[in-house]
């Protein structure tokens, strides 16, 4: 129900009006957001490098309506993989197909792509394509298909991947061919029951066995972080989730694959304990530092993904 709600409201134009122009919300949702321009967003990826952890960067932002307004949206993003070069902090960038053109024309959403990637290959950088809902499905996976052709490869650009679609085993399968690297998500859509589980426990048994997937891809292909930090191993395990954390690093233990053939993902501002006690052990740790004034939508679908989230912007609200 609370899920239902928090996805409707992200996508509601009049709460968009409302819930932006009201300060509060502001306050509540930097907790999870780093600024509203590429200049916070710096400070805080030097924060976290400091601490050894690495970051891919989202400027936030989705369903462009224009052309015009996605050739924008790309020229944001170029200079986001400008400003890692020029400050040589340890980050990565991942995108919205929707926010550089998908769904309004699709001609200017490939040329926006090439052209990300182009800049992302020149500086041997990474490129995450984060999975969308549904009606974006087969044309995100298309359209990678179509980048890989065109040369931009597997450690130049890969893409995001729900557990909760019943479809995503053989997604990722036949992506695996080439050694397409994935950030394994749970979902953060509302999809119908027809394409999505419904319950959290085979969500999660799904987010296992996939996890397990991408592990013995890992070992498959020898897949590692890059030395430099930009790259990540084709498993890269995006959860808050003690026990799908605790499934991963056992699993990968019992095959043989060494802690730097996968890494572990989560959001800025949630679990900083785990991420430092992942850091600790010596896995690989990313995390995903969204910025822009276009955060409306991320903070909604952050309030549907988690009841303590809720309660975080609730307990707020009367202090």
């Amino acid at each position: 129900m609370l899920r239902s709600f928090f996805s409707y409201l992200a996508k509601a134009a009049w709460a968009q009006n409302l819930f932006t122009n009201w300060g509060l919300a502001w306050k509540v949702a930097s907790r999870f957001i780093a600024g509203t321009n590429i200049s916070d967003a710096m400070k805080t990826v030097k924060e976290l490098n400091k601490l050894g952890i690495n970051v891919t960067l989202d400027q936030l932002g989705e369903h462009t309506s224009s052309a015009e307004e996605a050739i924008a949206s790309a020229k944001g993003i170029l200079d986001t993989l400008n400003e890692i070069q020029k400050e040589k902090v340890i980050a990565n960038v991942s995108i919205k197909l929707t926010q550089i053109g998908m769904g309004t024309d699709d001609e200017v959403c490939k040329q926006n792509l090439i052209n990300i990637l182009q800049t992302a290959k020149n500086y041997n950088n990474f490129i995450r394509i984060d999975i969308e809902d549904t009606p974006y499905t087969d044309q995100t996976i298309s359209l990678l298909n179509e980048m890989h052709a065109l040369g931009f490869g597997p450690e130049t650009v890969g893409m995001a991947i729900q557990s909760y679609l019943y479809r995503s085993e053989d997604d990722m399968r036949k992506l695996l061919e080439n050694g397409t690297r994935f950030r394994l998500v749970k979902g953060a859509y509302q999809e119908p029951a027809n394409l999505a589980y419904p319950k959290k426990s085979d969500v999660d048994a799904n987010y296992d066995n996939l996890t397990s997937i991408l592990i013995d891809a890992a070992k498959k292909f020898s897949s590692r972080l890059s030395p430099e930090g930009f790259v990540p191993p084709i498993p890269a395990m995006a959860t808050h989730d003690e026990k799908r954390i605790d499934f991963a690093k056992q699993y990968a233990a019992k095959v043989g694959v060494d802690k730097e053939q996968i890494e572990f993902q989560m959001l800025y501002g949630i679990r900083r304990d785990i991420q430092a006690s992942l850091n600790k052990e010596g896995y690989p740790v990313r995390v995903y530092v969204p910025f822009g004034t276009h955060w409306y939508p991320y903070f909604m679908r952050r309030l549907a993904e988690r009841p303590a989230n809720i309660w975080f912007f609730v307990s707020n609200f009367f202090k």
